[in-house]
Parts: C-alpha cells; structure tokens; sequence
C-alpha cells in the first residue's frame, strides 16, 4: 500500500511540474477580421483600415494580399497620398496580454512588410527592420526575449518618404508561430507540496 502511495504522489510531483505550450493570444495577422477595418491594430488610438481592392493602386506596387493577412491603412481611400513635402512618422501598435503566462518562455516568429519602411519594436526593443513593399521586400519578425508580464507592446514605426504625388503608405504583418508556457496554479503548487510531504512521511515509517 505504501509503495503504491509513495508512486502516486511521484507521479503527482511528475505532471504538476509539467506544463504544455500554446499560441500566444492576441499576436493576430494585419487585416483578417473579415472586415474592412482592423481594430487589432491601432494607428494613434484609431481602428486601421484594410485594402479592398486588389486590382487598384498601390497594388501592384505592394505584394498581393493574401487569406493569410492584408494590407492595412491610415484611411478608407485606398490609395491615398500622403507626406508631399517631407517625411511621415506612423506608429501602428499591436497589443497582446500574458497575463498567466510565463514571460520567459514566450517567442514568436513571422515576417512584415512597410511602405516606405519600418522598424518593429517589442516592449521598446527593436527586433526588424523593413526596407521594402514588394514581393521580396518581406523581412523576418522574430522574438525570444524582451516579453513582460501582463500587457506587451508591439508597435511598427513607419517612415514615409516625401514625394509628390502617388505616395501610399501601409504595414503587412504575418505571423507564422508563436509559444507561451502558462504558470501553474496555485492549486499545482498545494498538490506538489502535499506530494513532498507524503513522501517524506513514507520514508520515515518505513525507516522507522
């Protein structure tokens, strides 16, 4: 009987110490909520706006949109110009929460795409840099430190070059995996604290 209770809680100590890990909520593709605004991604407070029409300016400019993610904006009027006379500064932010979760154990990967370029921040931390809007101008999105607990920032800073007239601007953002650990409850730790006990209360009696 006492081996058997000695087993158990060793396999308790076994899967309380054992945790599985999930997406990280929240790290959501630019422009995929079915809908022609984007509330994920916030430019100065305010929703974005997604590209409808594949077949108008800026495309072909910009690589095609795609079911994995789309083109967002400043505004609804696809296409519209901005910054004629000297460069714009746009800061769209991505949040995500976790709370929960293990900070040091987060990582993600994915790729991004600006018009004219950006750089991605990570709680402040720069972690990509973009230099184009092609097909080919896509470059590598990728954390496995600077992650906090509770509420992280990722935000995407754009410049926008001066020019005349035909001047978009946008961000593409795809995510292509991501990893978080969940901390235990405190359920776990009073289960694995009551394990140690029974174990060492075993040993005793059988030495005894």
């Amino acid at each position: 009987m006492m081996n058997r209770l000695i087993f158990a809680a060793a396999l308790g100590l076994a899967t309380t110490g054992t945790t599985q890990a999930a997406a990280i909520h929240g790290l959501v593709n630019t422009g995929v909520d079915a809908s022609l605004v984007d509330n994920n991604y916030q430019l100065n407070g305010k929703a974005s706006f997604v590209t409808a029409n594949d077949a108008a300016f800026p495309f072909p400019h910009w690589s095609a949109n795609t079911a994995s993610s789309r083109w967002i904006m400043p505004t609804a009027l696809q296409g519209e110009s901005f910054n004629h006379t000297s460069p714009g500064t746009y800061t769209w932010h991505l949040g995500f929460d976790l709370s929960g979760f293990d900070a040091a154990s987060a990582s993600f990967s994915g790729r991004f795409a600006a018009d004219n370029r950006a750089t991605a921040y990570l709680n402040g931390h720069a972690i990509g840099l973009t230099s184009g809007f092609g097909e080919n101008d896509w470059r590598q999105l990728s954390a496995a430190s600077y992650f906090v607990a509770g509420l992280n920032s990722l935000d995407f800073v754009i410049t926008n070059d001066a020019y005349g007239a035909g001047n978009p601007t946008g961000l593409r953002v795809e995510f292509l995996s991501s990893q978080v650990t969940a901390v235990p409850e405190p359920e776990a730790f009073a289960m694995l604290l009551a394990g140690l006990l029974l174990v060492g209360a075993a040993g005793r009696l059988r030495r005894s």
